[in-house]
């Protein structure tokens, strides 16, 4: 089963919508939740992914998502508890034990990085670097030795030079990604990067998607 834990985002990456059609991030209240939980167990379900658009950065006001984590994994019946999409620098310490601690926890995260370039990841306005995103994922290896990453990255955005597209070839091997889900960039009407004029042509960024899809999948079949 599915369960929404949060709705809105407060990010405002430039290429999304998200904030413009959802608002801003709201949490449900972690007892809601976990009732919600108990009522599906009962009814057979064994795993759950918990959603949210930043779903890491979960706070209903007292308890954060290292909470919900354990809480949901006490659910009699839960064996396996999954969420989707964390934002990389909402790891807390807290969040990272409660992960490793957990057992229903899944050994794997869906860690979107977008680009491996800075000038890139600033013109998208993450907020993180590349430098600070490997160390996520150190940080996550380190605690959970087992674990498998998947990530999302967009290609062709507008200003990525060839050095940034290099940037981000080179961080598909850095970081060890297991799968990625890989995506040519179009305008989305209402956000804010529709006003950036330094467009990529199609027929470079398609280029560029065939190569990064290559190196995804000869890495996803070496691992």
């Amino acid at each position: 089963a599915y369960v929404p834990v949060q709705r809105g985002c407060d990010s405002r990456c430039t290429f999304c919508i998200v904030p413009t059609t959802r608002g801003p991030e709201r949490s449900r209240q972690l007892a809601d939740v976990v009732s919600e939980v108990q009522r599906l167990a009962g009814e057979g379900v064994s795993e759950v992914t918990l959603l949210g658009q930043t779903v890491n950065s979960y706070h209903d006001g007292t308890r954060d998502f290292a909470d919900l984590l354990r809480a949901i994994g006490a659910v009699d019946g839960i064996r396996r508890l999954r969420f989707t999409s964390p934002y990389p620098t909402d790891f807390t310490p807290r969040v990272i034990e409660a992960m490793a601690t957990t057992p229903a926890v899944c050994e794997h995260v869906h860690l979107p990085v977008q680009s491996g370039s800075n000038a890139t990841l600033k013109r998208m306005l993450r907020r993180y670097t590349r430098e600070r995103y490997l160390e996520v994922v150190g940080e996550l290896r380190a605690a959970i030795p087992t674990i498998t990453f998947s990530t999302d990255i967009i290609v062709g955005f507008p200003g990525e030079r060839e050095e940034d597209f290099a940037e981000t070839l080179s961080i598909v091997e850095e970081a060890g990604f297991d799968d990625a889900y890989t995506f040519k960039y179009s305008v989305r009407e209402g956000t804010p990067a529709e006003k950036i004029k330094d467009h990529v042509p199609d027929a470079v960024a398609s280029e560029r998607l065939d190569r990064l899809i290559a190196t995804a999948r000869a890495q996803t079949r070496r691992r």
